[in-house]
């Protein structure tokens, strides 16, 4: 919103320029500095987007790690149950 606020000053006051050339130029050094605010906005803007992918992105590699660690954890059990059946298969087999 500030971005543009700040862009529509610029139009602004180069639209509202009065005729004789220091207004002239009063007008188009207020249309620069509007600019340069409108610049400096954009990459304020830019560089919070950054930061907020970065802890996004890292939040996302956690939570992977997390179910990755449960997956691995999972499968080592049911490998340990399918070993106890295992086990326990060749017992009864040996016990008829």
């Amino acid at each position: 919103m500030r971005i543009q606020t700040l862009a529509l000053a610029a139009a602004l006051a180069l639209g509202a320029a009065a005729c004789t050339p220091a207004e002239q130029d009063d007008a188009q050094a207020d249309a620069n500095e509007a600019a340069a605010d409108t610049g400096q906005a954009a990459e304020e803007a830019g560089s919070a987007l950054k930061e907020e992918a970065a802890q996004v992105g890292s939040a996302i590699a956690a939570g992977a790690g997390e179910v990755a660690q449960e997956v691995d954890e999972a499968t080592d059990e049911l490998a340990r149950e399918a070993d106890e059946q295992k086990a326990e298969t060749r017992t009864d087999a040996r016990g008829n």
